[in-house]
């Protein structure tokens, strides 16, 4: 445990942080599962994919993810869906 009060003060923002943090990583990845899921059902939708690239932006606009991280998940996950669309 820290002693000097800068250091907890660092701790608790932290502890804040990577539960804010968490949240949004966790919002990004239910939504490309949401789209993975619906691809292998052979239905995805326009929605479901605007929200992945929402979740995704939002997360490397908020430094959660790097912004390239962000621009390759949704790169692959459309090359994906365009694969199945094509089918």
């Amino acid at each position: 445990m820290p002693i000097k009060q800068a250091a907890k003060k660092a701790m608790r923002q932290a502890k804040k942080r990577a539960l804010r943090n968490a949240i949004v990583k966790n919002a990004y990845k239910d939504a490309v599962k949401a789209v993975r899921k619906a691809m292998t059902a052979g239905e995805v939708s326009v929605d479901l994919m605007r929200a992945a690239q929402q979740k995704l932006d939002k997360a490397a606009k908020r430094g959660v993810i790097k912004k390239k991280a962000a621009a390759r998940k949704l790169s692959r996950l459309a090359a994906q869906v365009k694969k199945v669309v094509k089918k």
